[in-house]
């Protein structure tokens, strides 16, 4: 009997987060064993009146790439791929993996030669999503790669993921559109406000927003959603960070990363495994060792790490950074190949002042919004 949560997840995706409308032309991408899920968006858009195209991924691919590419391929990038994310007005892509650890053994100099080749796509995708001429949303079909990298049986974590993208079954669109109400009033307090600092344990940053806008995620492109958002300006960034959390990037695993900053650049950065794959990453392209993301995560459903982006980085009582590419839509001007997110836990002693007013104590907001 097919999941009834997968056609409601189908509907929020089509209807809510990229509202797909007729003549709309629509790139759904995802591994095939999320094929449950691709088949209902594929359904729904073509109710909508959409113009689908699907573009499938195979289990292994691309450990096979990686492990047979010439650098000449490395750095290729297919025209239709390069075409779609040009020219396409919505864009569909279905995160979940049966192995999350197939690239574990891929050395990170051909990561990095595959990463700086890819550049252009990323600036294409963030310049066009922050003009608004491509809607765009990620979400995950929970796999076994996943779930087990959650520490769930593969039950437990489908009843996590529905859970945090589908809060009322009855009404998953009404939900998110009364949940962005909510957030937009965090928005607006901070509209126009100048500084920042984050304090926890062994954190104390200062950054600056002046003319920066924060972003109300509110599930039209991640599903789930669940975090205000802006790029801080860019040679702002000063002090030190411990992440709470193992930080994920192609699969490699990377613990107690703690990271330096001097006016808006990483100069000297740490980590108890991995070190030298966070080193390559850093020395990716000119931006890579700057912040393109600032954040704070405001899911409540989300209360435990998984080691999935998607989840984590909106876990209720957290902040998180991404270094390098930044988010044009926020007044972001820092371009990299590269956009990886670091989350750190504040629910035990952490606090987050705007212009010194304290907004933020322990993993809850002190304002009443």
């Amino acid at each position: 009997m097919p999941d009834p949560r997968i056609e409601k997840l189908s509907e929020v995706l089509v209807q809510y987060s990229t509202a797909v409308k007729p003549g709309d032309r629509v790139l759904i991408q995802g591994h095939v064993l999320s094929e449950p899920l691709i088949k209902e968006i594929y359904i729904q858009t073509l109710q909508a009146g959409g113009h689908p195209l699907v573009i499938p991924q195979l289990p292994g691919m691309g450990q096979l790439f990686m492990s047979h590419a010439s650098d000449d391929q490395l750095k290729h990038i297919p025209e239709p791929l390069k075409m779609a994310l040009e020219i396409y007005d919505v864009a569909i892509t279905i995160m979940g993996s049966d192995n999350t650890k197939e690239l574990s053994n891929v050395a990170p100099d051909r990561l990095q030669l595959s990463n700086q080749a890819r550049s252009e796509l990323m600036k294409t995708m963030m310049q066009r999503m922050g003009d608004g001429s491509l809607r765009w949303v990620g979400t995950q079909f929970p796999m076994t790669g996943n779930a087990q990298d959650a520490d769930m049986s593969l039950r437990e974590y489908e009843d996590m993921v529905y859970g945090a993208c589908l809060p009322d079954m009855n009404d998953p669109v009404g939900y998110w559109k009364r949940f962005s109400s909510w957030q937009e009033k965090i928005v607006q307090w901070l509209k126009g406000k100048d500084t920042v600092h984050v304090t926890g344990r062994e954190t104390d940053l200062r950054l600056k927003i002046t003319g920066r806008s924060f972003m109300n995620c509110n599930g039209r492109q991640n599903m789930p959603d669940g975090e205000v958002c802006t790029s801080p300006v860019e040679d702002s960034m000063n002090g030190h960070v411990c992440f709470s959390y193992p930080t994920i990037y192609q699969g490699r695993e990377v613990t107690g990363v703690r990271l330096w900053f001097e006016n808006g650049k990483v100069v000297k950065a740490a980590a108890d495994k991995g070190g030298e794959f966070l080193q390559s990453v850093l020395d990716t392209d000119e931006g890579s060792r700057l912040v393109g993301e600032f954040a704070i995560g405001t899911n409540e459903g989300i209360t435990k790490f998984t080691r999935s982006i998607l989840f984590d980085e909106k876990i209720n009582g957290s902040f998180h950074m991404a270094i390098g590419a930044g988010l044009p839509e926020a007044g972001g001007k820092n371009e990299s190949a590269i956009h990886w997110d670091m989350i750190c836990d504040l629910r035990e002693g952490g606090e987050i002042r705007v212009d010194d007013e304290l907004l933020y104590k322990n993993g809850s907001f002190v304002i009443d919004f």
